[in-house]
């Protein structure tokens, strides 16, 4: 055993103590908003898929029709032979759907967030970085190389403190936040936000990846209700959208400079045709969906009511993600197996993807999911509460 193999192990035995390790549990597809696991037909609510879409005819067929037409893969990275049209056909449908000039496929958020939030910094090594406290782990990847200047989670005023204190500083400023975030299903302030930006000339990049299909005039993203405020949005196909894949989108000179200096869009292989059809089906599908979105939105209103009146945290939710916040590790753990026996998949999640001492159970709703399943879920979990 090579001498780094005793320490993995040693970690890996710490992340156990911690009640932290995770494990590969493969499931498959059960019906509307249901998966089979470990031989179980369970209501899945930890699926991103808040609309239903992932097994959709319309996104399957064109998958399967563009794969036949244009092969499985694209074969090279963008700037060599991988660049098909139907790239470019894409990523304009996608700047008009987001209504910039134009925009940028990646293969995943997490690498779009990375890779492009590196390659801004990069243009100015001396740039002051605002974050949210509570941004996500690909931004804060993308920024590892760099100093943040973190702000309290959502909280405007301490944002505008902050910037007020480095108001004679002449580097340039970015301001990096989420508009939905994945584990407590809050939203920032956009419209403050986009003021702040204004005021203090500062670059605004915000990661729509959960408000993408859900959120906004035709699932547009909250930032569609304020046009023009954010410099550089990016999102993700792999939620709402029901598919595969990421966007950034904003100004073409943005675009143009991150197609010449993001490492992560340049060395990696262009996305294949089999997902550029699937993006192509659901940009058909989401701007229609009014009834689901509003159907999603009354869902998560009722859950939250029904488990705030039962005491349970669900922190500042107002989205589709309802958190059920229980404290340690192993209480969420516990609460997610006793779920699971009763035909509930709600995962736990613990640090270090949520500060300690919060764990939860992160429940994501879908317009899938059957009021009685959702009702069914809380009065589980407001059975239990009663009992711990």
């Amino acid at each position: 055993m090579a001498a780094l193999d005793t320490h993995i192990a040693a970690a890996l035995e710490r992340i156990d103590r911690r009640s932290e390790r995770r494990r590969l549990i493969p499931v498959s597809p059960a019906g509307e908003g249901a998966v089979m696991r470990s031989g179980r037909a369970l209501v899945d609510f930890s699926s991103n898929d808040y609309l239903g879409l992932a097994r959709h005819p319309l996104l399957v067929e064109r998958a399967r029709e563009w794969t036949a037409r244009l092969g499985a893969g694209a074969g090279a990275s963008r700037l060599v032979t991988g660049t098909r049209g139907a790239h470019l056909a894409v990523e304009a449908r996608i700047a008009a759907f987001k209504g910039a000039e134009a925009a940028l496929l990646f293969p995943t958020g997490w690498q779009a967030n990375a890779a492009a939030l590196a390659a801004l910094l990069r243009v100015a090594p001396g740039a002051l970085l605002f974050a949210d406290r509570l941004i996500h782990n690909s931004l804060h990847a993308g920024a590892s190389a760099h100093r943040q200047i973190r702000f309290r989670h959502n909280d405007c005023g301490h944002l505008e403190a902050l910037l007020a204190r480095h108001a004679d500083d002449p580097a340039p400023k970015l301001i990096v936040t989420e508009s939905v975030f994945s584990m407590d299903g809050d939203r920032a302030d956009l419209g403050r936000l986009a003021q702040l930006a204004r005021a203090h000339d500062a670059f605004l990049y915000i990661d729509e990846a959960h408000a993408t299909g859900v959120l906004g005039p035709q699932g547009r993203g909250l930032s569609a209700e304020h046009p023009g405020a954010a410099d550089l949005v990016m999102g993700t196909f792999s939620k709402a959208f029901g598919c595969y894949g990421a966007y950034v989108a904003g100004g073409q000179t943005l675009i143009d400079y991150l197609v010449n200096a993001c490492g992560g869009f340049i060395f990696s292989t262009a996305p294949p045709p089999a997902m550029l059809g699937a993006i192509d089906a659901a940009l058909d599908c989401v701007p229609d969906m009014d009834a689901e979105r509003a159907r999603l939105a009354a869902a998560a209103d009722h859950l939250r009511a029904r488990l705030a009146g039962a005491g349970i945290d669900t922190g500042g939710s107002s989205t589709q993600i309802v958190p059920a916040i229980v404290g340690g590790a192993e209480d969420a753990l516990t609460l997610a197996r006793e779920l699971e026996e009763d035909g509930l998949l709600a995962m736990a999640i613990r640090p270090p993807t949520v500060p300690a001492g919060t764990s939860r159970l992160r429940i994501a709703l879908s317009a899938a999911h059957a009021d009685a399943d959702i009702d069914r879920l809380a009065d589980r979990l407001i059975a239990q509460a009663g009992r711990r």
